[in-house]
């Protein structure tokens, strides 16, 4: 194994750990290729746990824990985990402290359930944090579609943001049913919040009972088995607007791929909706810097046109 240089994971950790951090947020990206030879690591923080994500082997555990640590002169963390998401099932173990089950992660003023180290995923997606702050401010009296909506992060925002009502999407029970607690933890009143647990292709008139959409997020995996490609199925669902939304309806969709990029969203939303806008990208969160943006987190802005819509076919 080689020896990598620590010292820009420390300067960072000691800037992040020099006041107190009640919200959730990424302390090291190293996935955004701009510290040579740690692209394979990546440090979180959901109070009070930090999250080491392992994508290879990490050489020196031990230099690095004594390094955060370190950097934590308030004394806010408790426990470390590490997690080999090289490794089958992506196994985590605790390397300091004390052993962590689910935690109330904050956001400013919204929570969220999540659960580090104990699947492959945490339960929330820290690199979205401005498109939650986005619909936050741009919600109020909003009838919003939430498709790929994993554990429902997004519809938490929007709800908080004076949405009047919300709809989940997602071909996951267990994850709708995580998004349904997620509501329930902001004190967000359930009869507001339609939950299709379904694949999104064979819910298409599900979704229309539920009126027109004046805000749709189609944050989709890159690849999600037997279900959803976005190599090949994004423009499936880009035709599928002008059912679905009302007039002059914002759609925000969402493409983290080394091989597709904005520019491939920008494409197909204007074959599918010419009439339609596109308004621009929007921030990712700046700790998720990337030295090359296009094959990271891209998140597109469009407006659909201010006239009738067309029936779902």
């Amino acid at each position: 194994m080689t020896v990598i240089n620590l010292d820009a994971i420390e300067k960072l950790a000691a800037n992040f750990f020099a006041s107190d951090q009640s919200d959730a947020r990424r302390i090291f990206h190293g996935r955004g290729h701009l510290f040579p030879g740690l692209e394979h690591v990546c440090i979180d923080w959901f109070r009070p746990l930090v999250l080491i994500t392992a994508h290879a082997e990490i050489d020196d555990i031990e230099g690095l824990t004594e390094i955060l640590l370190r950097a934590d002169e308030l004394k806010q963390i408790r426990t470390i985990v590490l997690q080999n998401r090289f490794e089958r099932s992506a196994p985590a173990r605790t390397i300091y402290g004390e052993a962590a089950g689910p935690l109330v992660a904050n956001e400013g003023s919204l929570r969220f359930d999540v659960h580090p180290g104990t699947q492959q995923n945490t339960g929330l997606f820290l690199d979205m944090r401005c498109l939650r702050g986005w619909l936050l401010e741009n919600s109020l009296d909003a009838n919003v579609l939430n498709l790929f909506a994993y554990t429902c992060s997004l519809s938490v925002a929007a709800l908080a943001g004076g949405a009047r009502s919300v709809t989940n999407v997602d071909m996951s029970k267990t994850s709708i049913k995580w998004g349904e607690a997620n509501h329930t933890l902001n004190r967000q009143d359930l009869r507001y919040v339609q939950s299709v647990p379904h694949n999104l292709f064979k819910s298409w008139g599900k979704m229309k009972q539920f009126g027109r959409y004046d805000i749709v997020v189609i944050d989709p995996p890159m690849r999600q088995r037997g279900s959803f490609d976005s190599a090949k199925n994004y423009g499936a669902v880009m035709k599928k607007l002008h059912g679905l939304c009302a007039p002059g309806a914002k759609v925000i969709a969402t493409i983290n791929s080394p091989f597709l990029s904005s520019d491939y969203l920008q494409e197909l939303f204007e074959k599918h909706n010419p009439e339609g806008a596109y308004l621009g990208e929007m921030a990712v969160a700046p700790e998720f810097k990337d030295k090359y943006p296009q094959r990271g987190l891209n998140i597109c802005l469009f407006e659909m046109p201010d006239f009738g819509n067309r029936s779902v076919s």
